[in-house]
């Protein structure tokens, strides 16, 4: 199996579950779609590129070792949307739409939001394509994370990565192996296993469904896939040498 391996590191990452009212909750690990995305947004796709952000989410393949736990913090966000500085352009969107409401007072016219993130967390992904001969591949995947097509961001846009996405390219007999034989960048916590998620099936007794495919027309996660959590104890140490090309 040919993979890459992805690092995230970045002072806040924001890994999306669905969002209750104004409360933009986090899992644990990176969403497929949110993977999707980011892939997506270094190749160059618009959000209206639906058929070409479907076609990458069907074939990625990926799983996730947490190499860095962090703690979740919780951003507080207000604003009085009825003051004439928040009007027009300037106003706050939702889902791509521009957000007004109308009154004079902060009593009518607040907007408050609550958004939590992964603060000072770090994860290796390792991630491949099925097939692998379609377009886009992994070489287009590679010069993309080196070169992307605009900023790329880990969940939201203030979620801007402290060191370059690509980790290298390896070739593993699994996924979970691939996490095995990465090695631990060297802001890794000190411990003997780390906690993991891979791809699974319902006959496995780690396996649970998750919702984190997105329907890209309807901007809706949909459907049903299976993963696993447990541990992985990684092969080679903590290595800070820069990521190979």
């Amino acid at each position: 199996m040919d993979i890459l391996l992805l690092r995230f590191d970045a002072p806040l990452m924001s890994f999306g579950a669905p969002i209750v009212d104004n409360r933009g909750v986090i899992q644990s690990f990176p969403a497929l779609s949110m993977v999707t995305g980011l892939l997506g947004n270094a190749l160059g796709y618009d959000h209206a590129d639906n058929d070409a952000l479907e076609a990458l989410q069907r074939r990625i393949r990926y799983a996730v070792r947490q190499d860095r736990r962090g703690r979740r913090l919780r951003d507080y966000q207000t604003v009085d949307l009825s003051k004439p500085y928040m009007d027009d352009s300037r106003a706050w969107t939702t889902r791509g739409a521009l957000e007004t409401r109308k009154g004079g007072s902060a009593s009518t016219g607040t907007h408050i939001r609550e958004r939590d993130y992964w603060a000072d967390a770090g994860y290796t992904i390792a991630c491949t394509l099925d097939p692998l001969d379609a377009t886009p591949t992994l070489d287009d995947l590679v010069a993309a994370l080196h070169h992307p097509a605009r900023p790329l961001f880990i969940g939201r846009k203030a979620c801007l990565p402290a060191t370059p996405l690509y980790a290298g390219r390896r070739t593993a007999a699994s996924l979970k192996e691939a996490l095995h034989a990465a090695p631990l960048p060297d802001w890794a916590d000190d411990r003997p296993d780390y906690r993991a998620w891979w791809p699974s099936d319902p006959e496995d007794e780690r396996g649970r469904p998750v919702t984190d495919r997105r329907d890209w027309v309807n901007q809706i996660h949909v459907g049903q896939r299976w993963i696993a959590e447990g541990t992985v104890a990684p092969s080679e140490p903590a290595n800070p040498a820069s990521p190979s090309s």
